[in-house]
């Protein structure tokens, strides 16, 4: 049998899921425009790093079609396994081993033995190893790609590394550079990409999506549950209450429902803002402090919109402090203070930039609910 026959004959052991709706839409639109080089920017949660796959996948493909790759030849199935020659991926260590794609030789060996951590950065000694992947020559196909995510993880250095040979590249090189954070971008890597803002999907035709890739997820865990108990889908009330607390995101609120019960997901959601009003920092436990300044963050915006007078975005109205979702017409004992609010506001962006520096968890979680109770408290 030949390479390229076993290959194909193999493909079929790797599936890959398809794209959500409106992620197909706008590879579809990409695929019919030119350029070498794209910026997909959007907020996180809105399938960046899929969209970016998907291009690449379909323009390292042999036999694509306006819709995207094949997903049946030999360069398709070789993207899946994370072997292809012509395709470099270009992201942080830590996402790298998250993902299963393989390091250097020269980087397993220092993790393996723990002569240091893997980096949450783009290293330049990685951009200076795409920028020799460029001027290799092609192993298969006519294309080379290089797919860099997130990229606002490119220090300047990293990013100046790569600069000259994104605006020139050697040959049929391509670019797909993937982003939560264009604005943290260097403005000359921006001007020599084609951008493309990434779309929302409607909150309807997001949880119709969700609720059949949470089920999928059910169903492919294989064995049933302890006692022979099939497992249970999840309800669609409890994935609601997960992509609004998303704020309308579907990949994370589907990563919020794949990494633990939605029907628990759920309800510990609706249960924080009360706990916090309390100071019980034990609703934090399961949380790293990233997780727990977004959410205070969406909490401190939900707090501040009732008190103008408009609609919680990321919670129930009824799931807020009582003194904040009083009923019409009372007088609550206490008010949070928009001075407090603000306050608390600017110190939890402030908290945000420094959250991933190696504090003690434990006592950072407990301040952070300490001062959610002190900010909901104050008039």
């Amino acid at each position: 049998m030949s390479e390229a026959a076993s290959e194909t004959s193999t493909s079929t052991v790797v599936k890959k899921a398809p794209l959500a709706p409106w992620l197909q839409t706008q590879l579809e639109s990409l695929l019919a425009q030119r350029g070498h080089a794209w910026l997909l920017s959007g907020p996180s949660g809105l399938g960046q790093f899929d969209l970016a796959q998907a291009l690449a996948r379909a323009w390292l493909c042999e036999q694509p079609t306006p819709q995207g790759a094949c997903g049946h030849c030999g360069s398709c199935h070789a993207v899946d396994v994370h072997t292809h020659a012509d395709l470099c991926l270009l992201v942080p260590e830590t996402l790298s081993l998250a993902l299963g794609w393989p390091l250097d030789e020269k980087t397993q060996d220092e993790l393996d033995s723990k002569k240091r951590k893997p980096s949450k950065e783009i290293k330049v000694d990685a951009a200076r190893e795409a920028v020799s992947f460029t001027q290799f020559t092609r192993s298969r196909g006519t294309t080379k790609v290089v797919l860099v995510f997130p990229a606002e993880r490119m220090n300047h250095i990293t990013a100046n590394t790569l600069l000259k040979t994104l605006e020139e590249p050697p040959g049929a090189v391509k670019f797909i550079l993937a982003t939560d954070a264009a604005h943290q971008l260097l403005p000359t890597i921006r001007s020599r990409c084609l951008g493309h803002t990434m779309l929302w999907p409607d909150f309807a035709q997001a949880s119709a999506w969700l609720q059949q890739e949470a089920a999928s997820a059910g169903e492919g865990e294989g064995s049933p549950k302890k006692g022979g108990r099939a497992a249970v889908p999840p309800e669609a009330a409890d994935l609601q209450t997960l992509l609004v607390a998303a704020g309308g995101r579907p990949a994370d609120a589907l990563a919020w429902a794949q990494n633990s019960a939605p029907g628990e997901a759920a309800r510990h959601w609706q249960d924080l803002p009360k706990a916090m009003a309390r100071g019980d920092a034990s609703v934090l436990a399961d949380w790293s402090p990233a997780q727990v300044v977004d959410a205070l963050q969406k909490l401190c915006h939900d707090v501040l919109a009732v008190r103008m007078g408009a609609s919680p975005r990321f919670f129930n109205a009824k799931d807020l402090p009582e003194p904040v979702a009083g009923k019409p017409g009372s007088t609550p004992a206490r008010v949070p203070g928009l001075y407090a609010l603000a306050s608390w506001s600017r110190e939890l962006a402030v908290t945000a930039r420094t959250v991933e520096h190696p504090y003690n968890a434990g006592l950072m979680l407990e301040s952070l609910a300490s001062r959610a109770q002190l900010a909901l408290s104050s008039k």
